[in-house]
This record gives C-alpha cells, structure tokens and sequence, in this order.
C-alpha cells in the first residue's frame, strides 16, 4: 500500500490517496481540497501516477473533511461516497455549516454507502475494517488496515490528543469509550494516521496522550 498525504484548507485538515500498487485502484479518505491549488494539486498527483479513485472514504463529513467532494464527483463520475449513516445531517447541512465558519462548500454529493461497524471495505487487494468510533460526532469512523498495521483515525484520536465534542452529535463519554473499547485495543505499533497534525501510534498514545492515562 501506497499513501500520499495531503493538508489542505484553512483547518490544515489531513486528506490521504491510498493506492493499491498491485491494482492502481485508489481511494481518497476525507477530500479537503478547498482552494483550486489544492484542488488541482490533488488532480495532478492522481494524473501523474494514472489513479482514478474509485470511493471516497469519509470518517466524518464535518466541513473540513468535504470540501472537495463535490470537485471529485464531477471530475471522477463514476467515484463513489461511503459514510456511517448517522453523518447524513452533516452533508444535507453542509453548506449552512460553511456559513457559520464563514466559508462556502458547494455541496457535497449523496453518500452513496452507509457505513457500518466491522465492516470490511477494499480499495483494490486492500482491506480496511471500519470500526465506528462515536464522540467527534455521532458517525465517526476509523479505517484499520490489518496487515499493513495501519489505522486512519480522523478527528478521533490525534497524536497526544483527541477530537473535540463540542459540536453536534459530540460527546466526551463517547469519545473515551470509542478510544477504550475500540481503537486502544489495537496493535501497539499500529501506525495511527490522524485527521490532523502529526502521524503517532497506539503505544505512544497509551504511554503519553493525557485524555487516555
């Protein structure tokens, strides 16, 4: 498996290409690409390596984590949006919540497929297992690539912190029990690929992030 990070937009919001180099199938989770540079960073890096992504992968469609969706749905016709249900609100809301933050999203297209807990989701010979991770809001969810010891957490646990739970659907219980029950019970040298900041892994997360101590 091949990755490429980008940040993009005004909350420095991590977008990752993840490509099968067995297949050059890829998928693009959380497309944050606002700016037409951004937008056309992301294009030239799909076209100079022949990728046509074939699904976006949300964790959750909060502003930050859209911008660009409706730019790949028009771009890549055939692309298609998987979401756990419960972020529905975000993107029927989507461009109400750009004008709170002062900034315009066009909208983002219908997610196409409802995501759920323990689900197993293949961008080419990858397989990621989808584990639902509530408290950022009600429809987090983290991808976790098993053999390769990897997990995308988005705005759910970033290195030395976690999400916030202030916004709608947020809940601080529901955040510890996500991190607790689910993603702390991974492999310690799981790779964690964070909506934002700096890459950081299980065991440097139980031994320093002080919201888990």
């Amino acid at each position: 498996m091949k990755i490429k990070q980008f940040v993009f937009n005004h909350f420095a919001e991590n977008t990752f290409v993840i490509i099968d180099e067995e297949t050059s199938s890829c998928a693009i989770i959380d497309p944050g690409c606002f700016r037409n540079t951004e937008r056309q960073e992301l294009l030239s890096f799909l076209n100079e390596n022949n990728l046509i992504p074939e699904k976006v992968l949300y964790t959750h469609c909060h502003i930050d984590h859209t911008f660009g969706s409706r730019f790949l749905a028009e771009t890549f016709p055939n692309i298609k949006f998987y979401a756990h249900q419960a972020e529905q609100h975000f993107i029927d809301g989507a461009i109400e919540q750009g004008q709170m933050f002062g900034v315009t999203i066009e909208q983002p297209p219908s997610i196409g497929h409802y995501l759920f807990d323990g689900e197993t989701i293949s961008v080419g010979n990858i397989q990621f297992k989808v584990i639902h991770t509530p408290g950022h809001s009600l429809g987090c969810v983290c991808f976790y690539c098993e053999k390769e010891k990897i997990a995308f957490t988005g705005d759910t646990l970033f290195a030395n912190c976690i999400g916030r739970t202030d916004f709608y659907g947020g809940s601080y219980e529901s955040i510890l029990n996500s991190l607790k029950d689910k993603l702390l019970l991974l492999p310690e040298d799981t790779k964690v690929l964070p909506g934002h900041g700096p890459y950081t892994t299980i065991r440097e997360e139980k031994n320093t992030n002080p919201y888990i101590q």
